[in-house]
């Protein structure tokens, strides 16, 4: 096991800067997830930890040892990718033991190591097959059993899953924690999927532009964004995003589930210890035991959880209310949150009444 720190780490191709000056501690046996839009610079920052790719400038530390000119093999990691790359001649023993017969392991010891992690995957029963005779995720199973037999400090994976249709997806989120639980060795993983980044990492590293936005536990990312990327991309459906009519130079946000919806004539008063909003319900989703109402206001359009005890028809004219301890606020021009001191004046202008 081993901690992972990126000091002012700086990718650039040419002229074109990716990365940039990016400060990173992974904690030592932590699951930590990249996750940010396409492009954002994260399986960059995975290669680089990999040693695929030259780092320009800054520093990078496995353990207590710099590496930034170790080669990929002499950085005791290792790497599962999304196309598998398995040898398709090889039964699933030699994907799995081969990096160990290149080292010079006895033929009994690479027997008993993939034996073991066989066992540990749910692999025993297809060591003599081909991979053109497995499942998808039965290939995955096998490119993560070829990764832990090296025991490695570290353990990278760049979207392993996303080949992967959704039952398969959640069934191998689940047992990919299962085996960082087992196993304590720090994982670095890289998706675009914020459901997946939420349900597996205990560190979440969100990235945009080469950038990181913030650093934080599941919980913590969505109940305290830092700022309006990171609320708006984390979270499904999305924050809602409306214009704060009496401070221009703010937004507000807040959760969809956060949010209360009655017809407007069953409504009463609007309440003063929140925000009121009224508008028309222009769609619903009905998904299960929940649904999700769309909501018309003005120019502007949110989305409020609801349950299907009592469906609302669309076309109904509606009242949104949501309590003012739900509510975000974002600076307009720098997209930071608002907090502190600060909040209790733009709070106070825009809440109470109808908006």
């Amino acid at each position: 096991m081993a901690q992972v720190i990126l000091k002012q780490v700086t990718k650039a191709y040419e002229s074109q800067t990716v990365i940039e000056n990016l400060d990173l501690t992974i904690p030592d046996g932590s699951f930590t997830v990249l996750v940010g839009p396409s492009g954002c610079g994260k399986s960059t920052t995975l290669r680089m930890i990999a040693g695929l790719e030259e780092i320009t400038g800054g520093e990078l530390w496995i353990g207590d040892e710099q590496v930034n000119h170790v080669p990929p093999g002499k950085r005791d990691i290792a790497m599962v990718f999304q196309n598998y790359a398995l040898y398709p001649t090889m039964s699933v023993f030699d994907n799995i033991g081969f990096g160990l017969r290149n080292r010079g392991i006895s033929r009994a010891e690479t027997k008993r190591q993939v034996e073991e992690i066989a066992e540990v995957v749910g692999l025993t029963d297809y060591l003599h097959r081909k991979p053109s005779q497995l499942s998808g995720g039965q290939r995955q199973r096998v490119a993560l059993a070829r990764a832990m037999v090296k025991k490695p400090k570290v353990f990278l994976m760049d979207e392993p899953l996303s080949n992967l249709d959704a039952k398969l997806r959640n069934q191998m989120r689940v047992e990919l924690t299962a085996l960082h639980k087992q196993m304590g060795t720090t994982f670095i993983y890289v998706t675009h999927d914020q459901v997946e980044a939420m349900t597996m990492g205990d560190q979440i590293v969100v990235m945009n532009n080469g950038k990181i936005q913030q650093v934080a536990s599941p919980i913590d990312l969505y109940s305290m964004p830092k700022n309006l990327f990171v609320a708006q991309f984390i979270g499904s459906p999305a924050m809602n995003i409306i214009a704060a009519r009496n401070q221009p130079s703010c937004v507000i946000g807040f959760r969809p589930e956060k949010a209360n919806i009655h017809v407007q004539k069953d409504a009463g008063p609007p309440a003063d210890a929140g925000l009121t909003l009224n508008g028309t319900l222009v769609s619903r989703e009905i998904l299960g035991s929940e649904l999700l109402y769309y909501v018309q206001i003005d120019d502007e359009r949110v989305i409020v959880k609801g349950n299907t005890e009592s469906i609302i028809e669309i076309g109904t004219n509606v009242r949104v209310f949501v309590d003012v301890k739900q509510l975000y606020f974002f600076d307009k021009a720098t997209g930071a949150r608002i907090t502190g001191e600060k909040i209790r004046g733009v709070a106070s202008a825009v809440v109470g009444g109808i908006a």
